[in-house]
C-alpha cells in the first residue's frame, strides 16, 4: 500500500507599523481527504514572546516544537542563536534529518525561517510564508503592505483568507497571534 503524504498549510509573518503577526490556517490533510479542519498550528512559547507557526508533519513539527523551546530555554532572550542551535541539531542528528516541517518563528525583533537543512533565513522585508500557500500569501501580503492602511494582524488574515481561495490544502480556519516590535 503507497504511503499517504501529509500536505502542508500555511504559515504567514507578517511586520507592520511596529507590530508582528504570525498566523496560519486549521487544515489538516491526508492524502485526498481533509482529516481536521481545526488544528492549532501557532504556539506561544518562552512566556508568550516567541510565538511559532509550523508548516509540514504534524508530529515531526511537535518533536521540532519541543526541541526549540528546550533551546529558548538554553539561550534565554536571543532567539536567532536558539534557531541556529536547533538548525545544526536538526541537520546532524541522524533522528532529526527525517523530520518533515518548517518553522516560523518569531519575536520583537526577529523573523525567522526554520529548516531541516540547516538554514535559519530572517526575510528582509519582515514578511515570511510558509507551507503550501505560503507563496500566495507571501504576495498577497507584500501587496497589501504596499497599497493598504491595514495593520499586521489585518494583513496576516487577509493574506491568508486570499491563499485560502487558491490552494486547496488551506482553509479560512485562520488563527493570528501579534507581538509589539522593539523600536
Amino acid at each position: 500500500m503507497p504511503r499517504l503524504k501529509s500536505h502542508s498549510t500555511t504559515i504567514l509573518t507578517v511586520r507592520h507599523r511596529g507590530k508582528v503577526a504570525i498566523g496560519g490556517d486549521g487544515q489538516v490533510t491526508l492524502g485526498t481527504a481533509i482529516m481536521k479542519a481545526d488544528a492549532m498550528k501557532i504556539r506561544r512559547l518562552a512566556g508568550d514572546r516567541v510565538i511559532v507557526g509550523f508548516a509540514g508533519g504534524t508530529a515531526d513539527a511537535f518533536a521540532l516544537l519541543e526541541r526549540f523551546e528546550t533551546k529558548l530555554k538554553d539561550f534565554p532572550g536571543n532567539v536567532p542563536r536558539a534557531a541556529t542551535e536547533l538548525a545544526k541539531e536538526w541537520r546532524t542528528d541522524r533522528a532529526l534529518r527525517r523530520l518533515e516541517a518548517l518553522l516560523a518563528v518569531v519575536d520583537a525583533r526577529y523573523s525567522l525561517l526554520l529548516t531541516g537543512n540547516g538554514d535559519v533565513v530572517q526575510p528582509t522585508d519582515g514578511i515570511l510564508g510558509i507551507g503550501s500557500g505560503g507563496n500566495y500569501a507571501l504576495v498577497a501580503a507584500r501587496a497589501l503592505v504596499a497599497h493598504t492602511d491595514m495593520s499586521a494582524a489585518d494583513i496576516v488574515r487577509r493574506a491568508l483568507e486570499l491563499a485560502a481561495d487558491i490552494d486547496i490544502y488551506t482553509n479560512r480556519n485562520i488563527v493570528v497571534e501579534e507581538l509589539s516590535c522593539e523600536t
